[in-house]
């Protein structure tokens, strides 16, 4: 690495960062492709602050700065062991041979730890995106597609939500250069927090952003349904007992007759005659009454009637009342029968409204909820121990816990250290990228010092809390922090090395 120069003295050679597999040549003055590392005179510096968590201790929020009346604050760190350091802004281990950028020892609970910090470069990463509505955003399978190329498809469907898997190595770097760029800039904009557009092929034209209600087609979600149609049923039956002499929730997955279902029956419910023009389930429940879309329930209906067949006349009366509603409350309508027993819309009566709007205050708010996938079993755990399995081990044996920045990760069975993260519990702009592709995570792993020191650590590169908490680099970096540190407070996650 070229020694640091003056700043009026300008270097002319270029550095050659190897920060990443792309090896940057960087003229002085200039960032590499990353926008992460720079030559500043011939040194290599990280522009990013290395982000150093610090727990609120008082329901203000409020550091205390002061240690007591009569002896001013002198600008020290009072409880360093209050802090964390994360792996946002550290560097990586590549090539993967060397040690983490920082390996920090500290105290919690009186008892010693270390946390090894590393951000990783992530081939193998994607994000699984849950989109609360019962809107039909497209056919399960179908590719996911930004600026024309393909970053992913929708997969199966949960209880009120729409599911996205998006990225993974096949798209990052088994298509075309453009689909992998593409791929990784979508990846990092959404684990950023940022807004994407996304078009399903034969779907939905989507506005995503992590904790933002989505935009479907140009219509912002409001509210995600309360249940299916039978649970909707279940829950409010006795609301409507008394009121009206039927109930249909209409819904894509499983529409309820309240007349036939159980908890109507229990409640005493006479019969209705009404006929449903669907795949009949167990009582009261009927499956495939429509085609998906975004009309009532998640279906294409924009005329409820349309499921209904002819009424009994064995059972039905005239002037007998249906209520039919979505399961959002969004769509509603009162129908009675005329002498002919077919349903004749009329005004809502205002007995029905409460019912009605105790369904809108039951159902969420719809978000936008993004969770950061990726493979850590990789070489990354060298910077870790000289002997990776010791780690993969370790964290089963859960002696180490994973965080990503300084958020609480699960970490999935089987082998490997495959982590999943809510990147709404991450601090702002956590994730960089470098044009391989790849997404670049913070990683942190925690464990106590003793547990390190077993399983093969670098014990020859663990720094303390103070030292960090000063700007101080690890003496396995070979670059500068150009943005020394940033704390930022945190009362909402679980203190990583605690519990």
């Amino acid at each position: 690495m070229t020694e640091r120069k003056s700043r009026d003295e300008r270097v002319d050679e270029k550095i050659r960062c190897d920060a990443c597999p792309v090896m940057c040549y960087i003229a002085d003055g200039k960032s590499g492709a990353c926008d992460r590392y720079a030559n500043d005179a011939g040194q290599l510096v990280r522009l990013d602050p290395l982000v150093i968590m610090q727990r609120r201790i008082d329901e203000g929020g409020t550091f205390v700065p002061f240690v007591g009346e009569d002896k001013p604050w002198d600008g020290s760190i009072v409880t360093p062991n209050d802090h964390f350091v994360t792996a946002i802004g550290a560097g990586t281990t590549y090539p993967d041979y060397k040690p983490a950028p920082f390996i920090v020892a500290s105290q919690h609970d009186g008892f010693d730890m270390v946390t090894v910090v590393t951000e990783g470069i992530f081939s193998y990463c994607g994000a699984k995106v849950k989109i609360d509505t019962d809107r039909h955003i497209g056919s399960e399978r179908s590719l996911v597609r930004v600026d024309g190329e393909a970053v992913g498809h929708v997969t199966t469907g949960e209880y009120g939500s729409q599911m996205l898997s998006l990225g993974g190595v096949n798209h990052l770097t088994g298509g075309g250069k453009k689909e992998g760029r593409v791929t990784c800039a979508t990846l990092l904009s959404l684990c950023n927090g940022d807004a994407v557009e996304m078009q399903v092929d034969d779907g939905s034209q989507l506005l995503i952003q992590a904790g933002e209600p989505p935009i479907i087609n140009g219509v912002t979600e409001d509210r995600m349904r309360v249940g299916c149609g039978s649970a909707t049923i279940g829950m409010f039956a006795a609301q409507w007992q008394g009121l009206v002499d039927e109930v249909v929730i209409v819904d894509d997955h499983i529409t309820g007759v309240m007349s036939e279902h159980q908890a109507g029956k229990v409640l005493g419910w006479k019969p209705s005659g009404i006929k449903i023009l669907g795949r009949r389930s167990t009582p009261g429940r009927y499956f495939q009454v429509a085609e998906p879309g975004t009309g009532w329930g998640g279906t294409k209906l924009t005329d409820p009637l349309d499921i209904l067949g002819p009424f009994d006349s064995k059972v039905a009366q005239p002037g007998q009342s249906l209520l039919m509603v979505s399961t959002t409350g969004e769509q509603f309508a009162y129908y009675e029968l005329d002498a002919a027993l077919n349903p004749i819309a009329m005004d809502m009566p205002d007995r029905l409204r409460p019912s009605i709007a105790r369904i809108e205050e039951n159902c969420e708010p719809a978000l936008t909820s993004v969770a950061f996938m990726g493979g850590a079993g990789g070489s990354l755990r060298a910077g870790v121990t000289e002997n990776p399995v010791q780690l993969t081990r370790a964290v089963k044996q859960a002696l180490v816990r994973v965080s990503c920045g300084g958020a609480p990760v699960y970490i999935w069975p089987g082998g490997g250290i495959t982590i999943m993260a809510d990147v709404m519990q991450m601090p702002d702009n956590a994730f960089g990228f470098v044009p391989t592709p790849a997404l670049v995570a913070p990683i942190e792993f925690t464990m106590r010092q003793s547990d390190y020191q077993a399983l093969g650590g670098h014990m020859d590169h663990v720094m303390s809390i103070e030292e960090a908490l000063a700007g101080q680099v690890g003496p396995q970096n070979d670059h500068r922090l150009q943005g020394m540190t940033a704390i930022q407070q945190r009362a909402d996650i679980t203190w990583p090395g605690k519990g």
